[in-house]
């Protein structure tokens, strides 16, 4: 759990939460899409309320000036009853507070939209800290190819049962940061949400990526996958 750890400037860190009662978080389009505004404004040195930007289309949610951000976010995936985020501690209660205020804005918008009270999540989020290297690369493919489990939710105790429908998939799913990779020649306004110089740079090329996932796709009894 999150609240027993101490994170350290300069660490790394898998950052996760699921709906309490594996209730589902992200219902259509604009659930996604408000997190994922929030993924960017509460990654913020300077306050910036998505309130005071109503009607305000993501794509120019994603161009407002930040000045400086409390964490480095190196990947993410949002999926229907919870998210993963990797991120980067760069100073002494940066993802605490990120964390906090991502958190406290999406319940708030969750539950006022979806007329409803009380908790949205299961508790404080958890974390894992990513102390060894082959760790630290193996979770961009874990945190990028859980989409797959919407279109097969046993995938990772029964295999892939179409591959190449998996992959087709994971290229047109716009909730993550898998895009940002595997398409990097064609920037979209999501990409400003990730800063790659913060992290190894394990994918110095657009295929390094491609291949990387591939490979963990055709060898899943090797992957060490979690819930």
């Amino acid at each position: 759990m999150s609240r027993l750890m101490t994170f350290a400037p300069g660490e790394y860190y898998h950052l996760y939460n699921r709906g309490t009662d594996k209730r589902k978080i992200f219902l259509d389009k604009a659930d996604h899409e408000r997190f994922i505004s929030l993924l960017y404004l509460c990654n913020s040195g300077i306050p910036l309320h998505r309130s005071d930007h109503l009607g305000m289309p993501l794509q120019k949610l994603l161009a407002l000036p930040r000045e400086t951000t409390l964490v480095d976010i190196g990947a993410y995936c949002l999926m229907p009853n919870h998210f993963h985020i990797l991120a980067h501690e760069q100073s002494e209660g940066g993802i605490s507070l990120f964390m906090h205020k991502l958190s406290i804005a999406y319940v708030m918008y969750f539950n006022k939209r979806h007329e409803r009270r009380g908790r949205l999540f299961e508790g404080t989020f958890r974390a894992e800290h990513a102390t060894q290297d082959k760790y630290l690369k193996y979770l961009y493919a874990y945190i990028h190819l859980n989409p797959i489990g919407i279109i097969e939710r046993d995938w990772k105790t029964h295999h892939i049962a179409n591959k190449k429908m998996a992959e087709d998939f994971l290229g047109t799913y716009k909730y993550s940061s898998y895009l940002d990779y595997e398409n990097a020649e064609h920037e979209r306004p999501e990409g400003i949400i990730i800063n790659k110089l913060a992290f190894p740079q394990y994918f110095e090329k657009q295929a390094d990526f491609k291949d990387y996932i591939k490979d963990w796709m055709d060898n899943e009894d090797d992957a060490e996958h979690s819930s």
